[in-house]
């Protein structure tokens, strides 16, 4: 059975990786021991569960329900074990949690590091990212999400807000003029970056209504580090969530503009899987970081 077990979450890997070569490389095991543990099981069942090619791999429609059954027996007997050996009597253990990368860079990793000496006995795997990661699929007990939430089986503890903001250098501003209107836009010249507003128009929002303004972008990048670093330099105007322009805010770095005509803001939520009862450990991470992300500047009420 043990054997089984091996070969069921050998070929979950291979379905989660892509392929042989990457779930071999992740599992740090030779490609030949994938490869024959998972024929091996085709073997067994007598059924054929990929179908292999020299680029890629594909899920029959046999192996497609027999993967969705193997999930949920290794998430039985991961929960099992969790139980067995105490993870639901006392904090310990492996988290991995998950956040965008400037947010998880100033907001999420210190409170992981207090986190991490209060509980002595718990473990952290914190994943800066800003791809939006599958919790159950890639086996993340916890993500950080910024933005509205479909609807789905997670469940979703809100911890805060964010803006949407224009903004750029004092100096730029004293030279060039400080937009009181959306349509004073086009007498500027703006930063844009990939992912969240546009690259050729911003929208601005007056009560229900929203205009899409044309932009004149000097310059484009594909992050808002960047884009805030142009800004900070002079460039022009550019548009990022507020918590990124924060340090920058406070540091005389950049003003706030156009303020009145913002989107509605974000909600920042912790985000898990509500099936089965919740580990302690990961309890016991939500009850210590919610509060303290709430206690931080991330509604739009602060920092204007």
């Amino acid at each position: 059975m043990a054997d089984r077990l091996e070969a069921m979450s050998l070929l979950v890997a291979v379905v989660d990786a892509g392929g042989f070569s990457a779930a071999a490389r992740r599992l740090a095991l030779p490609l030949a021991t994938v490869s024959r543990k998972v024929a091996d099981l085709e073997a067994h069942l007598g059924v054929q569960l990929l179908q292999r090619s020299t680029r890629h791999i594909a899920l029959t429609d046999a192996g497609r329900s027999y993967v969705e059954s193997c999930r949920r027996i290794l998430d039985d007997v991961n929960e099992t074990e969790r139980a067995a050996t105490g993870e639901y009597a006392a904090p310990k253990g492996d988290l991995v949690i998950t956040a965008p990368v400037v947010f998880g860079r100033l907001h999420v990793t210190p409170v992981v590091v207090a986190f991490l000496k209060a509980f002595p006995a718990i473990n952290v795997r914190l994943l800066l990212s800003d791809r939006i990661s599958h919790l159950l699929e890639e086996h993340i007990d916890l993500a950080v999400r910024i933005g509205p939430l479909p609807d789905s089986s997670l469940v979703a503890t809100r911890v805060g807000e964010v803006r949407q903001v224009v903004c750029a250098c004092p100096e730029y501003l004293a030279q060039r003029g400080v937009p009181v209107v959306p349509e004073d836009i086009s007498a500027h010249d703006c930063i844009s970056y990939e992912g969240l507003a546009g690259t050729q128009a911003w929208a601005f929002y007056r009560g229900e209504q929203v205009s899409l303004l044309p932009i004149k972008p000097r310059l484009i990048v594909n992050g808002a580090e960047a884009a805030l670093d142009a800004a900070c330099g002079g460039l022009g105007l550019t548009r990022v969530l507020s918590y990124q322009c924060e340090p920058a805010r406070q540091a005389g770095k950049v003003q706030i503009v156009l303020a009145d005509f913002e989107p509605a803001p974000w909600p920042v939520s912790l985000v898990y899987a509500g099936q089965g009862r919740l580990p302690i450990k990961l309890r016991a991470f939500l009850d210590f970081a919610a509060p303290r992300l709430r206690s931080q500047p991330l509604h739009p009420g602060q920092g204007r």
